[in-house]
């Protein structure tokens, strides 16, 4: 059978196994969009506002589901806005593949309208970044780049496609399914050393986190910590994967650490590190560990070999995957059960803060969320200090799933509600978003309103960009500039966009709010007031200002 590369592209995708996509529609993959036209139910195309938002489902579609998110764009100014979603793929560790159109290959090398050498801009944010040169050759690329995605260290796939590529004729045959691929199992004398130097320990730490777990491999990680007795500390926005009930789960290690848990990882003798790329906020600037060789004894277990000594060198490397590793472990038995409940105790400690200045007291409503929240509950956030309430103030079940950007990218959360919802449209999915945070997309409410995956969105909303400002306000105390708000009625807004909607001024009105949303079939916007003072959960933004100046006064 003939048939063009877009028809072609997109069989094989279907063979592959992917059932949505993400994207803004271009002239340079008209061919592609062409052959999505008869795939309604097989191949779904969700049609999004800007790149960045496409890029962005993608990416937390792939982190959350496990195949890789497909987001598709146009070349130049479409790719460009999406390089943020490829970039928060890769550091997320999540599979994606993006699609975006190419000049002819007859134009190649001029500078010709919107064209980009995309293995240059992409080469070192991707995993993998490619260009079709040979239509018949389109189903070994897009396989490669599937299997790209999935294995190893998962992360981003950029496949450039030539408008010729696209439109030309091929007998090509499209592929007949994924590859079967399973992991990189460990050695029993791998597992043997692994364990008995974790035996030995007299202080031990399991630190995991990262993507392509499976439940069978948490339950078993999970079953062996807990008859271990040994502490478990989620990597950086990765606490999702295990269950924070658990009596051996202790934390997490990612961007405003509590002390407990830096003192856990600082004072280890010997670290179980399973899935972790080590990134600056699990290791706290890498201060915790010593770089390249760490004080601690240290245990890298990784699905990529080239994560293993990447910056640490460790005591025992073992190039496995996190299931097959987990569940390779027996129970060990150790004289740690003081340094675990001592944890425990302190990360129960970590819900407790003072009531919060201001209308709306943030510690008030996380407690409520925490109670009264569905067990598979979808949280979603992007990046500011707000993050603080879905990412500390929250346990996560083992049927509760966070998504939030190791990229630290503003604007993620939304999107990835909205990815969250395509993926499970009868989950509740929560979305935490700043009012800076959320204005950097809140264009996507109208793709959440056409795909009908509309999830509820709290705009924790305080008038200020408050990361940057308690920055500015530790560094240039009482010097305020560019991080003041002025913004438009969110209400209004949202309801423009068919969603339901509603202003919080209060705490007591939260409850009765989040529960008019929870019955709303249409999504919900919860504008929620805030004061600027209420900038952290246990220091105000004047007693910031304040320890700055005084700092200043000091040195003068």
């Amino acid at each position: 059978m003939v048939r063009n590369g877009g028809h072609l592209l997109v069989e094989c995708l279907i063979a592959l196994g992917a059932t949505k996509s993400f994207g803004v529609p271009g002239e340079s993959y008209l061919a592609v969009l062409d052959a999505l036209h008869d795939t309604q139910g097989k191949l779904d195309y969700v049609l999004c506002r800007n790149e960045g938002g496409a890029a962005f489902m993608a990416s937390a579609y792939g982190k959350l589901t496990g195949s890789p998110g497909i987001c598709f764009v146009t070349r130049g100014p479409g790719v460009t806005n999406a390089g943020i979603g490829v970039h928060t793929a890769m550091q997320d560790s999540s599979p994606m593949i993006l699609f975006v159109g190419q000049v002819g290959t007859d134009m190649k090398g001029r500078e010709a309208f919107q064209e980009i050498d995309y293995r240059a801009v992409f080469g070192t944010v991707a995993k993998w970044a490619v260009e079709i040169d040979d239509v018949a050759r389109l189903p070994e690329i897009v396989a490669r780049a599937w299997t790209t995605a999935l294995t190893g260290r998962p992360g981003p796939v950029v496949v450039a496609l030539p408008e010729d590529m696209l439109t030309t004729a091929t007998d090509a045959r499209p592929l007949s399914g994924p590859a079967s691929i399973f992991e990189a199992a460990p050695s029993q004398d791998a597992v043997a050393s692994a364990l008995g130097l974790l035996s030995s320990a007299q202080k031990p730490v399991l630190l995991m986190g990262g993507a392509n777990w499976s439940a069978e491999g948490r339950a078993a990680l999970q079953a062996f910590a807990e008859a271990s007795g040994i502490p478990v500390v989620a990597a950086f926005r990765y606490q999702d994967q295990f269950d924070n009930n658990s009596p051996v789960f202790v934390g997490e290690a990612g961007v405003g650490m509590v002390p407990h848990v830096k003192n856990l990882i600082r004072d280890a003798d010997v670290i179980l590190a399973v899935n972790v790329r080590f990134g600056e906020m699990t290791t706290d600037g890498y201060t915790l560990l010593e770089v390249p060789e760490p004080r601690q004894k240290l245990i890298h277990v990784h699905g990529s070999d080239r994560e293993i000594g990447k910056i640490y060198v460790p005591t025992i490397g073992i190039h496995a995957g996190p299931n097959a590793f987990a569940k390779a472990l027996t129970p060990i038995e150790g004289s740690w059960a003081d340094w675990r409940a001592a944890a425990r105790k302190a990360y129960e400690g970590t819900f407790a803060a003072p009531v919060q200045p201001g209308p709306v007291d943030m510690v008030a409503v996380s407690a409520w969320l925490r109670q009264n929240l569905p067990g598979d509950v979808i949280l979603t956030n992007g990046a500011g200090n707000f993050t603080v309430w879905p990412n500390k103030f929250f346990k996560f079940g083992p049927q509760a799933r966070l998504l939030a950007p190791q990229s630290g990218a503003m604007g993620y959360g939304l999107p990835a509600a909205i990815a969250a919802k395509v993926a499970h449209p009868r989950r509740t999915v929560v979305c935490f978003a700043g009012d800076g945070d959320f204005q950097m997309n809140c264009q996507e409410l109208g793709t959440a309103m056409q795909a009908g995956a509309q999830p509820i969105v709290l705009i924790i909303n305080n008038g200020i960009y408050g990361t940057i400002r308690a920055h500015q306000e530790r560094n240039y105390p009482a010097r305020v500039s560019g991080t003041s708000l002025e913004n438009p009625d969110f209400v209004a807004l949202a309801k423009a966009y068919g969603f339901h909607a509603e202003r919080v001024e209060s705490t007591g009105d939260f409850a009765a709010a989040f529960e008019r949303a929870l019955k709303s079939t249409t999504g919900a916007v919860l504008d929620i007031a805030v004061s600027p003072e209420a900038l952290t959960p246990r220091q105000t933004l004047s007693q910031m200002r304040d320890a700055a100046l005084a700092s200043q006064k000091a040195k003068a």
